[in-house]
């Protein structure tokens, strides 16, 4: 009796269900914060807590739209840039790099699968002469001890054209799968422009997808393929994949259900891939995911978290609590990317409902964390948030983005006092 009393208090304990002794946080004007905006009153408590000796600190480089790292007409201005960066990763305290090597269909590393990105030396199809980005990149990321965490968007061609399908796809490299392959590519009509990607429905999009896994996990030394949070377009469709889901459909589920299995089954399929190749090669390739932050609400799913935000369950029909549970990845990333007094999607309970869900399962947990919106909430919310997650055994540890908020021109006054708190406190 008197052992699963206290197990259970150290399970209210972990997942922040009793109250602990510390500091009361308060919003800009001086109340105590809500543990869960609307849906819970509860006071958020903070304190300061031993940091694990494995911490995971994870910073998100983005190349599209050349985000974090220009553009370079030359192999030696891309290692000078490069080296500089991973010098100013390795002096802030973090522990790994998570670069975006895959972004539109295409390659940051020399591969038949998939053009140059035109994020790399300025136009899609065109490299750096004979280097090889991606191979200097973990070279270095490793000479400094860091992590090297190769990321992808699996289905992405463009987030927004004002061209017409066949008009986007006559632009792209003619090794482009979405060119080659233009039954592969669905559009998402918005009030901006034309999105397109690639069918998650179409059973040769998977396969591809897990070919150009297999090809970087067999010849690149990465530590880790991850996956960020778009997979189905963030407006829910309409009828766009209609005439896939009449074709690929020999179980009869019904168009949600049927869209998450297709995403199911890509993310089970990367699973094997990865795992496969660890065991032929004797390595230890993860496999991780950041999806966005909410999984579904309580509201309208018993097992979902106290917020009122969307539900990647039901519009991007990623079903990441599954992909946990079912051991799919090695660690999950949660975009968290709220603050404590969020009024639908406050960031203690988010975290604490994150906590539960990998609880037992032996996925690593690591928060992600919106470097970008330092400046605009209060200075000490990017530090509380990592002061929270460390009161927090589940949690493992926490990815930022991105670079240029901390060391380029997207610097703020979150970021800058988030720096100088990791030097005295990892």
């Amino acid at each position: 009796m008197f052992k699963s009393i206290y197990h259970r208090i150290l399970q209210l304990l972990f997942f922040g269900l009793l109250p602990l002794s510390g500091e009361v946080l308060r919003d800009s004007a001086g109340r105590p914060v809500r543990y869960a905006g609307r849906f819970d009153t509860r006071q958020v408590v903070i304190r300061d807590a031993a940091i694990r000796p494995d911490e995971f600190r994870g910073i998100w480089v983005a190349v599209v739209e050349n985000i974090d790292f220009p553009t370079h007409r030359s192999a030696a201005e891309f290692q000078r840039d490069f080296r500089r960066m991973a010098d100013n990763i390795k002096a802030a305290g973090f522990t790994a790099i998570i670069f975006q090597i895959r972004s539109n269909c295409d390659a940051f590393y020399p591969t038949g699968l998939a053009p140059w990105s035109r994020w790399l030396a300025g136009k899609e199809g065109t490299g750096l002469g004979s280097f090889d980005p991606l191979k200097f990149m973990i070279d270095e990321t490793h000479k400094r001890g860091l992590e090297f965490h190769a990321w992808l968007n699996p289905y992405r061609v463009t987030g927004n054209t004002n061209l017409s399908k066949s008009a986007y796809l006559a632009t792209l490299a003619p090794n482009n799968f979405a060119r080659k392959n233009p039954q592969c590519v669905l559009v998402k009509r918005n009030p901006a422009g034309n999105q397109l990607f690639l069918d998650p429905g179409r059973p040769e999009v998977i396969t591809h997808l897990c070919t150009i896994v297999r090809d970087i996990v067999s010849r690149y030394q990465v530590d880790a393929i991850h996956f960020d949070d778009y997979f189905y377009p963030y407006e829910k469709l309409g009828n766009e994949d209609q005439a896939t889901f009449r074709r690929f459909n020999p179980d009869n589920l019904t168009l949600d259900n049927w869209r998450r299995n297709n995403t199911d089954t890509l993310i089970y399929r990367v699973r094997l891939t990865i795992t496969r190749n660890n065991l032929i090669q004797n390595r230890r390739v993860r496999f991780g995911i950041s999806p966005f932050g909410i999984w579904a609400n309580r509201s309208t799913n018993g097992n979902g978290s106290l917020t009122g935000g969307k539900e990647s369950f039901s519009v991007l029909f990623a079903d990441t609590r599954k992909w946990v549970k079912l051991g799919y990845v090695d660690y999950i990333a949660p975009q968290i990317y709220w603050d404590f007094a969020h009024d639908v999607a406050a960031y203690a309970a988010l975290t604490d409902w994150w906590c539960s869900v990998v609880s037992g399962t032996g996925v690593k947990l690591y928060i992600g964390i919106a470097a970008y919106n330092g400046g605009k909430w209060q200075s000490n919310e990017l530090i509380n948030q990592l002061r929270y997650n460390r009161m927090r055994y589940h949690v493992s540890g926490a990815a930022f983005f991105s670079y240029r908020s901390f060391f380029g021109d997207g610097r703020n006054s979150g970021t800058v006092n988030l720096l100088n708190y990791l030097k005295n406190h990892r």
